[in-house]
């Protein structure tokens, strides 16, 4: 069964076909630096971390390209109100940003190109683009440059909107504009920004605006033409809308599709620091859920819907998650870890219809359904060809328990292996509490490892911990 996604710019789903055999293409927009990120912004991450997956899954080489914006007006009036240079809360945020997706186990990039290190190639595209008449400088010494919207007929074919009904595009005084709609590729320097945020080029000291710096990123790694342009939903206009005016218009075809995916709200409001309602990775830690729980959350939802947070569904994934790990956990201490198996025929069907991972983790639950049921009755076969099926499409959603993101590395290994000790001889205490039928001394042990997050679990074989609620 082919991939099918849906493409914003036809407003259909339809068959994923690269413009290279074999190869895929993708541009996904990243994060404008001049905040940490919250998990508004690593819902991002994760969804096109599980495209790319499924894209590796079906064979394909996958050259991922994530951007930086590293100059913007928002950096600039955070450096203004801080008292720091512009690049200085950029690069502290992209370490930020570098350290959420690792724990989320977003896969790096092909690249993550910064805008500030691709400002000739945006020259080229300006002075292209001035030369063929869709763009110009401006007549009143400002040293902007606009791109001339009226020049462009497709303008708002993406975001389906009609040029004559849009405002003004609000990205610089419309004094020096011929159209208010017209949008800033070049950014003149000015008197009240720092001095350090401006490049020599053709129009004088300035900057880029903001979406000439796409555009630019995307030719310079994946060529004129690429398959597939990523990003949330809140893009689509103006941001691409105007990435695919100026680059066509400079003669590049551009992106095959367009995948956007649903934003993140809370109380139905899109989750922002401007807004004071963003949370990050340290705040869902505080409610008791890991990172591999929040991924889930992100996954379980289709890529394209909104999903509204609120603790107490972030918690029922947390619950759904761990139900799952109990049983990968539980199958690989009967028969072993084992490989990673062949994915069902459900959920290749689910995941090639438009990424629905609603629809294949419902395959999921009916294999872990049988699993439990093998276990219980110690069908070890089936426990095993079940636990390598469960594996594979868990591994394609980032979230298998087994994989060495989630069970650490190095330090993290010598950690576990202390943990495991101190564990193992509480244990052994409470063994020798119940063995001399001193209950409440038994029950103090296992009280005290549950206020420490670590459940105990009694089976036929003995004694088993995990760390997490008990259902």
């Amino acid at each position: 069964m082919t991939l099918r996604l849906y493409d914003t710019a036809t407003r259909s789903v339809r068959d994923f076909v690269p413009r290279e055999t074999g190869k895929v293409g993708v541009y996904l927009c990243g994060l404008t630096l001049q905040s940490p990120p919250h998990i508004g912004h690593l819902r991002s991450g994760v969804n096109y971390d599980v495209l790319r997956r499924w894209l590796l899954a079906a064979g394909y080489e996958v050259t991922f390209i994530r951007n930086l914006t590293d100059i913007d007006d928002k950096i600039l009036v955070k450096a203004g109100e801080q008292g720091r240079p512009f690049w200085s809360i950029a690069y502290a945020n992209e370490l930020l940003l570098a350290e959420s997706y690792r724990a989320l186990n977003v896969l790096p990039p092909t690249y993550e190109p910064r805008a500030t290190g691709h400002i000739p190639e945006m020259h080229e595209l300006i002075t292209k683009l001035i030369a063929d008449g869709h763009a110009y400088p401006a007549t009143d010494g400002s040293g902007d440059v606009y791109f001339d919207v009226a020049s462009w007929p497709a303008y708002g074919s993406l975001s389906g909107q009609s040029p004559d009904a849009m405002q003004s595009a609000g990205d610089a005084p419309d004094r020096g504009k011929r159209d208010p709609r017209d949008f800033a590729l070049w950014k003149g320097a000015k008197s009240d920004e720092p001095a350090d945020a401006y490049w020599p080029s053709p129009w004088g000291l300035g900057r880029p605006g903001w979406h000439i710096e796409c555009s630019a990123m995307c030719w310079r790694y994946l060529g004129p033409e690429f398959d597939i342009h990523g990003g949330g939903l809140d893009l689509t206009f103006p941001h691409h809308e105007n990435e695919i005016a100026q680059s066509q218009a400079a003669g590049l075809p551009f992106a095959r599709f367009w995948v956007h995916h649903g934003l993140l709200s809370i109380g139905g409001a899109k989750m922002g620091k401007s807004a004071g309602n963003a949370l990050d990775l340290a705040y869902v830690a505080s409610l008791g859920v890991r990172p591999v729980e929040l991924r889930y959350y992100y996954a379980a939802a289709h890529y394209r819907s909104v999903i509204d947070y609120s603790e107490d569904s972030l918690r029922d994934a947390a619950t759904a998650y761990r139900r799952i790990e109990g049983f990968v956990q539980r199958a690989a201490e009967r028969v072993g870890a084992g490989q990673v198996g062949e994915l069902p025929a459900g959920f290749v069907a689910a995941m090639n219809d438009d990424l629905n991972t609603s629809a294949a983790l419902a395959v999921l639950q009916q294999h872990l359904r049988d699993g439990n049921t093998a276990l219980s009755a110690g069908d070890d076969v089936t426990v095993r060809t079940t636990l390598a099926v469960v594996r594979a499409m868990l591994d394609i959603l980032g979230i298998d328990p087994l994989s060495p993101a989630w069970t650490g590395g190095g330090r993290s290994d010598d950690l576990r292996a202390v943990v495991d000790s101190l564990i193992a001889l509480a244990l052994e205490q409470r063994a020798q509490a119940r063995g001399r039928k001193d209950w409440a001394a038994a029950d103090a042990v296992r009280d005290q490892l549950k206020l420490a997050g670590v459940v105990v679990e009694d089976t036929p074989q003995g004694p088993r911990w995990t760390i997490g609620e008990q259902d």
